[in-house]
C-alpha cells in the first residue's frame, strides 16, 4: 500500500496533543523534518509552528498557494467544505461521540448504563432461546 497522506502546504491535520489538542488546522508551510507551520481560520488556531510529532494528517487537503494568507486559507477552507467532510468521516465521528461521553454528568452515565443492562438482558434471552430450540 503506498503511502497517500503527505506533509504538504493544504494538507488538513488534526493536533493531537499540546495547547490546541482537538482542533483542525491547515499546513501552511514545512519549516523542516520535525516543525511545520500551521493555520486554523475555522477552529480558532493562531498562525503557529508545531512539532509534526503533534500532528496526525488526515485525508483531506485544500489548494492553497505557498505561504498563503490566513484570509485566503479561510476562502480555501469554507470552499472546500472541510468541516462538513470531517463531521462525516468515521474518524471526525469518533471524536465527536469521545468528547460526548467525557462531557457526560453522573446521570446521563446511569441512563447509558441501565440501556445497556436492558440490551443485555434482550441478547442473553434471545441467546439462550436459540440455545434451547437447538437441544430439543
Amino acid at each position: 500500500m503506498v503511502l497517500q497522506r503527505f506533509v504538504e502546504a493544504g494538507r488538513i491535520a488534526y493536533i493531537q496533543e499540546g495547547q490546541y489538542r482537538g482542533k483542525l488546522v491547515s499546513i501552511v508551510d514545512v519549516i523542516d523534518a520535525n516543525r511545520c507551520l500551521i493555520d486554523g481560520p475555522e477552529s480558532n488556531v493562531p498562525r503557529c509552528q508545531i512539532n509534526l510529532k503533534s500532528l496526525h494528517l488526515t485525508k483531506f487537503k485544500i489548494s492553497i498557494p505557498y505561504t498563503g494568507s490566513t484570509k485566503v486559507i479561510r476562502k480555501a477552507w469554507i470552499n472546500s467544505r472541510v468541516e462538513e467532510k470531517w463531521r462525516s468521516s468515521l474518524w471526525g465521528q469518533k471524536v465527536e461521540n469521545k468528547n460526548k461521553r467525557r462531557n457526560m454528568n453522573d446521570f446521563a452515565r446511569f441512563k447509558v448504563g441501565k440501556a445497556k443492562q436492558i440490551y443485555n438482558k434482550l441478547r442473553t434471552n434471545a441467546f439462550t432461546t436459540l440455545k434451547n430450540n437447538l437441544k430439543s
